[in-house]
């Protein structure tokens, strides 16, 4: 078998990818294809797939059917030290007993390289870390304890960084911080990162590309906004932020918009951001696109009128209303806090209204509470 380490480059391509174990199928018939040079997220809840499918690109994972390239070099059979790829876990798996340095050159002395300051000295400059060379891991905070298992990845040049959950064990002001860091190292050096993560706002924050897996399969697949913005199933809507959901039947079309039915309200639908198959469809709207007003305040576009505000969140940057609707169900609407509405309260009988064009349709058949927290956490 020949050494792929330093030989393979150009873009990861995995093809029906199967990872059974015993009669659970980890991951399902699995194709796609990571563009050299790109930040891309396997997102998803736990037990999805996704690191699973990761673990077989590092080699630490024989996979049951289908095969992996990079560029034009197979990798499937590959022993993992022989692959161009380097992994940064969770732990970060540094070595306490050597110095920062020593943990960096590691990878180095093991490949026969003899001077091994030069790139050292470099990896540590892109982490902003130079002054920390002599120390121990444990005498490093977990954010630079972070940057080093990155530094220690990337000094070997591999054609593809694996990042699983790397950045879990961290705060949340630290793992923001670190989240924008990240993204412009893999800016810098230009090297392929595919990062493993169940939080959304990390892969819409760092990836290019996310790829959204529900049970061992890819759900959707596209950039940050398109995800976001035209969800094509209930599980990407609920799981990447927050989506209200109502169920509709759709009457008549009008040029560009399907007309829906929503208990008896007409609303329009744009047919370019419908998935729906028949006439049964699940009208999607984000909650920050939703308008909300006392009831005696005239409204343009889309309005669902009749609506009870039965929760007030006041949440800084913005106001979060949970408004129960005649028909029994409670639609969220986030309203920013710039003085643009007045305050409103609990029990108030309010209208809520949207804009068309920020409609997106789903097929009626869906389960309209797939990938939401709820479902997920009672799934598991």
């Amino acid at each position: 078998m020949a050494d792929a380490s330093n030989s393979a480059s150009g873009d990861l391509q995995l093809s029906h990818i199967t990872k059974s174990f015993g009669e659970f199928v980890a991951v399902d018939d699995l194709s796609l294809t990571v563009p050299q040079g790109s930040f891309f997220a396997l997102l998803g809840p736990s037990g999805c797939g996704k690191t699973t499918t990761l673990r077989m690109i590092a080699g630490l994972e024989d996979p049951t059917s289908g095969t992996m390239h990079i560029g034009t070099t197979d990798i499937t059979n590959t022993r993992p030290y022989k692959r161009p790829v380097n992994t940064v876990f969770q732990n970060y798996a540094l070595f306490p007993h050597l110095s920062i340095f020593e943990n960096i050159a590691f990878g180095l002395r093991r490949r026969g390289v003899k001077d091994v300051k030069e790139q050292v000295d470099k990896v540590l400059e892109l982490v902003e870390l130079p002054h920390l060379a002599q120390r121990k891991p444990s005498q490093l905070s977990g954010g630079q304890q972070q940057r080093i298992a990155v530094a220690r990845a990337i000094v070997n040049r591999p054609a593809l960084l694996l990042l699983d959950e790397p950045l879990g064990a961290l705060d949340l002001k630290l793992r923001r911080q670190m989240q924008i860091e990240l993204k412009w190292i893999q800016t810098e050096i230009g090297l392929t990162f595919v990062h493993v993560t169940h939080d959304q706002e990390e892969a819409m924050t760092m990836a290019d590309t996310i790829a959204v897996m529900n049970e061992g399969r890819i759900e959707q697949m596209g950039s940050p906004a398109d995800l976001y913005d035209n969800p094509k199933t209930a599980f990407v809507a609920n799981f990447l932020g927050q989506s209200n959901l109502i169920k509709g039947k759709i009457e008549s079309n009008d040029g560009a918009n399907q007309i829906v039915d929503l208990f008896g309200t007409k609303v329009a639908v744009p047919k370019a951001r419908s998935s729906a198959k028949d006439s049964s469809i699940l009208v999607g709207i984000r909650p920050e696109k939703l308008r909300i007003q006392p009831e005696d305040i005239a409204m343009s576009g889309n309005i669902l009128t009749g609506g009870t505000i039965s929760d007030v969140s006041y949440i800084g940057v913005s106001t979060q209303y949970q408004v129960e609707m005649p028909w029994g169900q409670e639609l969220m609407v986030f309203e920013q806090n710039d003085d643009g509405v007045a305050p409103l309260d609990k029990g108030d009988r309010v209208k809520l209204s949207w804009e068309p064009i920020f409609t997106f349709g789903l097929d009626g058949s869906e389960d309209a509470n797939a990938g939401s927290e709820l479902h997920i956490s009672e799934d598991e």
